[in-house]
């Protein structure tokens, strides 16, 4: 058995995540008291009390990378090691700790400012994102060529792709797209035009603060990165790589086809909700793919894979 720790990304939140974690494990509570000492801000009520922060950017970020190490250090303690990991876009981060290459500390503190820098880059209402479901990944690629301010942002799986850009511009490339074929074309509850050029200031301007966050000096096992699905063993690489990443499209499809192709078989998405592992059974059913999303779904994990 050949095992990945894939890692969700921005709208798997909720309020209530990670809260039986925290109740169950002291490596989980560590965790939330290190986000919240790192960043300054309460992390367990920002988490698990109702309030109009979760859904904002430039918190979202921060509380699922927390939520997402919570539950890894809880399955770390339980004997679960992967041989590889990934995250989908923000959970490139969890991906990166849990591969040993940045420390929590470090890695909440990039996100926070991540969130913030994106929350930024374009103002509220004037970009947008939309999931084009039954349609073709060249169709929608060929349809966002032929539209000024239209691009694909993430190649999910099968089926399920996401675009994204200026809203005129999106909304405009969801008619065609359903003139094409779409079965739906759902517009997105997001605050700006992420994985598109519009937000590429961000990506530089994260470059600079990230020259002050240090690195581990080798990873521990390698992680597959969103801007080419390739592995990453070398942590020079990896700033670079979070650059280019917040503009660019999220390869999601072609980065678990290339762990199946290095012999991966089995998939085990660690944070809140159960997106990935979704878009696993259109990618491949054949395939693997646990949840650890609860503390009841990380004890029968850990009896699967013992």
């Amino acid at each position: 058995m050949s095992k990945a720790f894939i890692f969700p990304g921005q709208g798997a939140q909720f309020v209530g995540m990670g809260k039986d974690f925290y109740d169950t494990y002291e490596c989980s509570r560590e965790v939330f008291e290190q986000a919240s000492e790192a960043l300054g801000m309460d992390m367990k009520a920002l988490c698990f009390e109702e309030n109009d922060r979760l859904n904002i950017t430039e918190y979202t970020q921060a509380a699922l990378v927390t939520v997402s190490v919570a539950m890894l250090r809880a399955a770390q303690e339980k004997g679960l090691v992967p041989d590889v990991c990934a995250g989908h876009s923000l959970g490139e981060y969890s991906a990166l700790v849990a591969a040993g290459g940045m420390t929590f500390s470090n890695a909440v503190k990039t996100v926070r400012q991540r969130g913030i820098l994106m929350q930024q880059a374009v103002p509220t209402g004037k970009g947008a994102m939309c999931a084009v479901i039954g349609l073709d990944a060249q169709t929608i690629s060929s349809v966002c060529d032929e539209i000024e301010g239209a691009s694909v942002a993430n190649y999910n799986c099968p089926g399920q792709i996401v675009i994204t850009g200026m809203k005129e511009a999106v909304e405009q490339a969801a008619e065609k797209l359903k003139e094409a074929g779409a079965k739906r074309c759902i517009m997105l509850n997001v605050s700006g035009p992420f994985h598109s050029p519009f937000v590429a200031e961000a990506g530089e301007k994260l470059y600079e603060f990230m020259k002050e966050i240090p690195l581990e000096e080798k990873l521990t096992v390698p992680y597959v990165a969103n801007v080419n699905g390739e592995y990453v063993t070398d942590t020079s690489d990896i700033k670079e790589l979070l650059r280019k990443q917040v503009s660019s499209s999220v390869l999601w499809q072609p980065t678990i086809e290339n762990m199946m192709k290095n012999g991966v078989d089995t998939f085990v998405e660690i944070g809140p909700g159960k997106t990935l592992t979704g878009f696993m059974k259109r990618i491949n059913k054949e395939m693997k793919a646990i949840n650890i999303g609860t503390v009841e779904e990380l004890e029968k994990a850990a009896e699967l894979l013992a």
